[in-house]
């Protein structure tokens, strides 16, 4: 993804982390996703998505940590 940093071990280094790409149509749908992950899930908050010239849509990445489970 332009403008996203490559993953690297740190980011998955155990069972239970996860890098998440996000692409969408817009910004409002893209925090959305991210919003309702976040709602489950640990995770990286993101104040901003990306945009490939040419491409259409809106990219994010987000990190969340699937071992610390927010909602029942």
């Amino acid at each position: 993804m332009p403008g996203v940093e490559a993953i690297n071990e740190v980011h998955v280094a155990e069972s239970g982390l996860v890098v998440v790409d996000v692409a969408a149509a817009d910004d409002r749908t893209a925090f959305a996703f991210q919003t309702a992950l976040a709602a489950m899930w640990a995770a990286t908050s993101v104040e901003r998505t990306t945009r490939a010239p040419g491409q259409p849509g809106v990219r994010l990445r987000c990190y969340l940590d699937m071992r610390q489970r927010l909602s029942p």
